[in-house]
C-alpha cells in the first residue's frame, strides 16, 4: 500500500486524460457519501488513503478512504474531464466549478508529493439570511443593523478574514442590502456569491488553456466599469486588480464590496497596499496610502475560532492616514466574556455627516451600555 502512495499511478501523466466518461460520481467511491451528507461542507483528499471532512466548521478524519492510488487516480481524471480542463506534470494544479456549484481544485504530482489532492468546497442551495447569523452568534443585532445603514450609505467596505472564516457568506448578506434599483457586477475567480439582487451581472475568470489567453479578474474589472454598475463587488481580492479596485470605488461606485485574506482588520491595509504595488503603478507609496485610507471606508474582520465557530469579531472604521499610519476607529469588538460583539461608543463619520433622514441611525446604536430595539 505504501508503494502505491509513494509512486503515484502512471495514469495522471500527460496524454491520458481521454476518458469519455463525465459522470464522474461513478469513480466518487468513499466520497460519494459525504457529497450526499448535507451537513458535510468541505471534503479533503490528502492521498488515497487519508480523507477529511468538514462538518459544522470543525475538521476531522473521515472514516471512509479509497481502496487504493489507482482508484483516486480515476477519480481525478473523471472530475478534469467533466469540468473540460487540462491536468497533467504541465498544468498540475486545476481550480475549477463544478455543475452543481462546488469549487473543485485538484493537485496532482509533481507537485503533490504524495500523489493526486481534492478539495471540494460544497455549494449551499440556501443562502443565509442576517438573522440566521445573529442566531448563530456570529453577528450581534446592533452590528448588522449598522452594516445593514452602512450599505445603504454607500460606503465602501471590505470584508477580511482567514480561509473559511465566512467572508463569503458575509458578502452575500452585505449584498441583500443593496437596494432592489440598483444594477451589480460581480467578479469572482469561482462564482460562489449568490447575491438576492435582480439587476446583477455576474462574471468569472479563465485560467490560460492551451492557445486560448487567460482572462485576468483585472481584465473584467476593466469591463465591468463599462456595463454602468451602481456597486461592484469582488469575490476575493488577491492582486493587481485592487488597483483598479479603488479607482472604481473613486470615480463613481461607491458602496462596492470585496473580500481579502488578513489576519486582522489593520492587516487588510497593508495587503491591499502591496496588491496595489504589484500591479505595476508609477506612483510612491504614500500616494498609495493615502488613496486607500481615503477609499476604504470599514473593515469587517471575520474569524473562524478553534471550535469551529465563525464570527465578525472586528469592524473597523478607516477614518484617514497620518504622515506615520493609518488613523481608525473600532466601531464593534468582540469581547470573549461577554460572548459577542460590543459597540465601542464611537460614532462613524457618515453618521454624523449625513443629512438623509432615510438614513434611520442615531448615536444611540453605538452607546455600548445602551439597548436598542431593532425593527
Amino acid at each position: 500500500m505504501k508503494d502505491d502512495a509513494q509512486n503515484p499511478p502512471a495514469g495522471l501523466n500527460p496524454g491520458t486524460l481521454d476518458i469519455t466518461t463525465t459522470d464522474w460520481k461513478s469513480e466518487a467511491g468513499p466520497i460519494k457519501l459525504y457529497l450526499n451528507d448535507k451537513s458535510v461542507s468541505e471534503i479533503m483528499v490528502n492521498r488515497w488513503d487519508r480523507v477529511f471532512i468538514e462538518r459544522n466548521g470543525v475538521i476531522a478524519e473521515a472514516e471512509h478512504s479509497f481502496h487504493n492510488a489507482e482508484a483516486l487516480a480515476r477519480l481525478v481524471r473523471a472530475l478534469a474531464v467533466a469540468v473540460g480542463k487540462e491536468l497533467n506534470r504541465r498544468f498540475p494544479c486545476l481550480d475549477a466549478r463544478l455543475p452543481d456549484g462546488s469549487r473543485l481544485h485538484l493537485v496532482v504530482p509533481p507537485v503533490a508529493l504524495d500523489g493526486p489532492t481534492i478539495t471540494i468546497r460544497k455549494a449551499s442551495d440556501h443562502v443565509m439570511s442576517y438573522q440566521e447569523l445573529i442566531n448563530k452568534g456570529s453577528i450581534d443585532g446592533k452590528a448588522i443593523f449598522f452594516l445593514n445603514r452602512a450599505v445603504y450609505a454607500r460606503q465602501n467596505i471590505v470584508v477580511s478574514g482567514g480561509t473559511g472564516s465566512g467572508k463569503t457568506t458575509l458578502l452575500n448578506v452585505l449584498s441583500s442590502f443593496i437596494g432592489d434599483h440598483e444594477r451589480v457586477v460581480t467578479i469572482e475567480d469561482t462564482a460562489e456569491l449568490k447575491l438576492n439582487v435582480r439587476n446583477v451581472v455576474r462574471m468569472e475568470t479563465k485560467p490560460a488553456v492551451g492557445s486560448e489567453p487567460a482572462i485576468t479578474m483585472e481584465s473584467l474589472l476593466k469591463n465591468a466599469l463599462r456595463m454602468r454598475p451602481d456597486r461592484i463587488v469582488i469575490g476575493e481580492c488577491r492582486g493587481a486588480e485592487a488597483m483598479d479596485m479603488l479607482m472604481a470605488m473613486n470615480t463613481g461606485h461607491e458602496g462596492s464590496l470585496t473580500s481579502i485574506h488578513a489576519n486582522s482588520a489593520a492587516d487588510a491595509l497593508r495587503r491591499m497596499e502591496s496588491m496595489v504595488l504589484r500591479s505595476g503603478i508609477e506612483a510612491p507609496l504614500s500616494m498609495i496610502q493615502m488613496d486607500l485610507a481615503n477609499t476604504v471606508n470599514f473593515i469587517v474582520q471575520a474569524e473562524r475560532s478553534f471550535d469551529g465557530k465563525r464570527r465578525v469579531v472586528e469592524i473597523l472604521e478607516v477614518c484617514g492616514r497620518d504622515k506615520d499610519a493609518y488613523i481608525t476607529r473600532e466601531i464593534f469588538r468582540f469581547d470573549p466574556d461577554k460572548g459577542h460583539l460590543v459597540s465601542t461608543g464611537a460614532v462613524p463619520r457618515f453618521v454624523t455627516e449625513s443629512r438623509d433622514e432615510k438614513l434611520a441611525l442615531n448615536a444611540e446604536i453605538f452607546d455600548p451600555d445602551k439597548k436598542v430595539r431593532l425593527t
